[in-house]
């Protein structure tokens, strides 16, 4: 065994190449597959909407793939590290490397230095790419796949308490002369808790006294009766601030602005648990590509012709799929509070980590 972490530069950039188009190769499949499912699902409700055409179906598309290629990267870096090994084994070249003197880390090596620079690639990708995408694909779904608006500050659905009443809307815009709600309904409730009147708007303009709904329908349900007014104003309580808050999503922000989100909602008092952990897994997330070469590397290794090569195929893919179980389930226990937000995005990255060092050294080392 020798004391190089990476076998010859020859032999790395071999293994390196091969890794990676199977990468691209897996990923391309994942991607058109379930691009194809979806669409299957929701052409039809795209197409029902007055207005709407082949030209919207590749608008979803375009939003939507980048969304695929962030959840299923780090699958693909898992099956591709399958293939890849699988291969080199039938092919006896697993056994030629170690009867050269190279160990299972230094024949896993050029693969994981492959899957950090795709997590690497992964993160800039999201960051970048995939929080406008996740974005402008909300707001176009909460309005029913309608006109997109044209403002990139639009947010998603709002849900507001102004004391014991509720403010609710579709949709909030800051890049205007004054703040404005779309599809805005206000409950008013009574004492024992039942809604008194119920007022409908299409647009709010946020003034000196509250929020101006313009043009509303106004039903009160004592009278069962209807009004019209011009204007009414509501929800003098509620102030922008708290809109933007409560309007957070921390698939569509980058790092950098859900920091900031984060920070305001600790000033504000309220609990940033949630945003906290999304915000931590935004990091360890894409690093999950560099822990798949890691978990399949049992199949790489062992006699192919020992009949046990497809049970090690099997072994790799499960500890890789229970990795993903667990870190979703562990993040959603980090956003309803369960787990400390680190330690719910980080405790199943280091656990797996240590688990597949484990299986790697007692069995190959």
């Amino acid at each position: 065994m020798t004391l190089d972490f990476f076998p010859s530069r020859t032999l790395t950039l071999y293994l390196a190449k091969m890794f990676s188009l199977r990468i691209l190769a897996v990923l391309v499949m994942l991607v058109l597959v379930l691009m194809m499912l979806d669409l299957l699902s929701t052409s039809g409700e795209i197409l029902a909407v007055p207005g709407n055409s082949e030209a919207e179906l590749w608008l979803y598309a375009s939003l939507r793939v980048p969304l695929l290629i962030q959840r299923f990267l780090p699958y693909s870096v898992l099956l591709a590290t399958i293939i890849t090994l699988v291969t080199l084994n039938q092919n006896s070249e697993v056994i030629a490397m170690k009867a050269a003197g190279l160990s299972a880390h230094q024949v896993l090596a050029p693969l994981i230095m492959t899957a950090l620079v795709v997590a690497l690639g992964s993160f800039a990708f999201n960051e970048r790419i995939v929080t406008r995408s996740a974005a402008q694909l909300n707001v176009w779904e909460k309005s029913e796949f309608g006109a997109l608006p044209q403002t990139p500050e639009t947010s998603g659905v709002i849900y507001l308490d102004d004391g014991p009443n509720i403010l609710t809307a579709r949709s909030y815009d800051s890049s205007g002369p004054a703040p404005t709600l779309r599809d805005v309904t206000y409950y008013r409730f009574s004492p024992s808790g039942e809604i008194t009147q119920q007022s409908d708007a299409d647009l709010a303009i946020r003034g000196a006294n509250g929020w101006a709904m313009q043009n509303p329908r106004i039903f009160t349900v004592g009278t069962a009766s209807v009004a019209q007014p011009l204007e009414l104003v509501v929800a003098p309580d509620v102030t922008p601030q708290q809109v933007e808050l409560a309007s957070v999503d921390p698939t569509a922000q980058p790092l950098w602005q859900l920091d900031d989100s984060i920070a305001a909602y600790k000033a504000a008092g309220r609990d940033a648990d949630e945003l906290e952990a999304n915000y931590w897994h935004k990091i360890s997330g894409p690093l999950s590509a560099v822990l798949m070469p890691i978990l399949g590397a049992v199949a790489g290794f062992g006699l192919a012709r020992s009949g046990q090569l497809f049970v090690r195929a099997l072994i790799g893919m499960a500890l890789g799929f229970a990795y993903f179980v667990i870190d979703n389930a562990a993040l959603a226990m980090g956003n309803f509070g369960g787990y400390p937000p680190f330690l719910a995005a980080w405790a199943p990255f280091f656990l797996f980590l240590l688990i597949g060092e484990t299986v790697l050294v007692r069995t190959e080392e």
